[in-house]
């Protein structure tokens, strides 16, 4: 929902007729905000792709046409490019993900590790290939549209986790993707906590 000017910007669930519905409500400059600010830098666009897809009501006008295009000049400018401190995270938290998975302590904590590394494992995929990426129930269709094989093997792959617990396929996989970034990392991985983060203790 757009307005002329807002206070600022908001989020409301409801029902109408009772159909659940989520308004985000914006003005032009706070969907400007969200989309630059917000959106982008975590890689997954949502906001752009809701504008993209959505149906103009009560129908398409200038206001609509132009914040239609702002959407699509965020799809088009793409996701930032990944730093090396930010590879290296990914790559840490896929191994440290593996490893959960590769020896788990019961078939519960191999499910909750590999729902979790599903998403990390796509996301680390389209972010290293400076793709946008996706979460949740979006994962398989976004996956499908870059890479259709690479897509069949990843569903199957976690399909054989979660339902016979079979863990191979899937850290096969996360090993074939890391590849070309070095692979696992464990060894010399250090990670510098900011100089300010102190606080000195009450005597």
């Amino acid at each position: 929902m757009i307005f002329d000017k807002l206070p600022n910007a908001y989020r409301e669930s409801f029902h109408f007729q009772e159909f659940p519905v989520e308004a985000f409500v914006h003005d032009p400059e706070t969907l400007n905000y969200f989309l630059f600010e917000v959106d982008r830098p975590t890689g997954i666009p949502s906001l752009a792709q809701m504008i993209l897809e959505g149906i103009e009501l009560p129908g398409p006008n200038e206001v609509s046409q132009s914040l239609k295009q702002l959407a699509a000049s965020v799809m088009e400018s793409g996701p930032p490019v990944l730093s090396n401190e930010e590879v290296l995270k990914l790559r840490y938290n896929l191994t440290s993900l593996v490893d959960d998975v590769r020896q788990p302590r019961s078939r519960d904590e191999l499910l909750a590790s590999g729902a979790e590394l599903y998403e990390a494992l796509a996301d680390y995929y389209f972010r290293s290939n400076n793709r946008w990426s996706a979460k949740g129930k979006a994962v398989p269709r976004i996956l499908k549209l870059a890479d259709a094989d690479l897509c069949s093997r990843f569903c199957n792959s976690f399909d054989e986790l979660f339902s016979n617990g079979q863990s191979g396929r899937v850290i096969a996989l996360v090993e074939e993707l890391l590849e070309t970034n070095g692979g696992f990392l464990f060894d010399g991985h250090r990670l510098e906590a900011p100089l300010g983060h102190r606080k000195p203790l009450k005597h």
